[in-house]
């Protein structure tokens, strides 16, 4: 979740391959998912839904998989802050003003603080602070606003939200990366499901989805890296306009393979890139909810107009593994 994305606005197409599946509210445990056949001559390409190009299948199959019929911390597959690592300040996702260690970006501008039933502020008890509901197997990240009582605990912030990573549960190298989900709006709203490397550093990043919270429908997929030895960090992405992504449930995910990321909408695949340098190590999972955002446009700080209570919801989240 950081600046430089090379944006595209367009409407999402549909494309059509013989051997996509068709059912797109599972997450089987055999996968196959159509590519381009050629390799990315450019460092990034957006598809032409109309591209006559040919098209292949890679066959994955599923190694990790929570549709959330139970309590995301009562799983063992999550933990509700970011992890950190052994090159963990240079990522900047420590906390900083306004937060304790682990607990929000404040280099992005964010103006909530991720909390969970044990965590406890500046307090010395847990505030037994849920922002994680289960219902009919469809999990909600809640965000809503600091109560007056408890915003000097929190350190000022405007609002109270819910990460959930993987790191120390589950990393891949290689493979498919999906979540399904509607994406929630308003200002200041920034909704995401992404990946980091296990070693703790950033760059690099993948954002396989990011909501700007005030333009409905309006999807980023991008990918962040670092240039050696000057160490300038480069990101290329597009938007996709996804209409009803705030009404229905779409699939969402992205296939890292030894060459390419390839970037999917509903399993069809929407973009590309040549898998940049630093791609060494594997990458775990983080989908959370943050509020307000300094650098991203279209989300904006939080405001009187914003919502009292946003929820991102969100059906599964799986990975998949290349067969050989």
């Amino acid at each position: 979740m950081k600046p430089g994305v090379l944006a595209a606005i367009g409407l999402f197409a549909m494309l059509a391959p013989a051997f996509a599946q068709t059912d797109l509210t599972t997450a089987p445990n055999r996968l196959w998912l159509p590519v381009r056949n050629t390799p990315p001559d450019e460092l990034c390409r957006r598809f032409d839904p109309m591209d006559p190009s040919p098209l292949a299948a890679v066959s994955l199959h599923r190694t990790f998989h929570d549709d959330f019929d139970a309590h995301p911390l009562a799983t063992g597959r999550w933990v509700p802050h970011y992890a950190g690592g052994a090159a963990w300040p240079d990522a900047r996702y420590w906390g900083g003003d306004g937060s304790d260690f682990k607990r929000k970006d404040s280099w992005n501008g964010e103006q909530q603080i991720y909390v969970d039933p044990r965590y406890g502020g500046r307090a010395n008890t847990p505030l037994g602070l849920d922002p994680f509901k289960v219902r009919g197997g469809i999990l909600s990240i809640i965000a809503t606003r600091t109560p007056t009582a408890l915003k000097p605990v929190l350190f000022n912030n405007e609002y109270i939200s819910g990460i959930l990573t993987t790191q120390g549960q589950f990393t891949q190298k290689f493979g498919y990366f999906e979540i399904r989900s509607k994406i929630p709006v308003g200002t200041g709203v920034w909704p995401a499901f992404w990946l980091l490397a296990d070693d703790g550093g950033w760059p690099p990043e993948i954002d396989v989805l990011e909501g700007r919270g005030q333009k409905v429908g309006d999807m980023v997929m991008t990918t962040h890296w670092r240039i050696r030895p000057a160490g300038s960090v480069q990101s290329c992405g597009f938007d996709f306009l996804v209409p009803d992504a705030s009404n229905d449930f779409h699939d969402y995910g992205v296939l890292w393979t030894n060459d390419r990321l390839v970037y999917y909408i509903d399993r069809r695949p929407v973009s590309d890139i040549k898998v940049p340098v630093g791609f060494d190590d594997p990458m775990y999972m983080i989908v959370n909810l943050a509020m307000g955002a300094k650098y991203f446009q279209g989300v904006g700080f939080v405001d009187a107009e914003s919502p009292q209570v946003v929820e991102f919801q969100i059906d599964r989240i799986s990975a998949y593994q290349i067969d050989p």
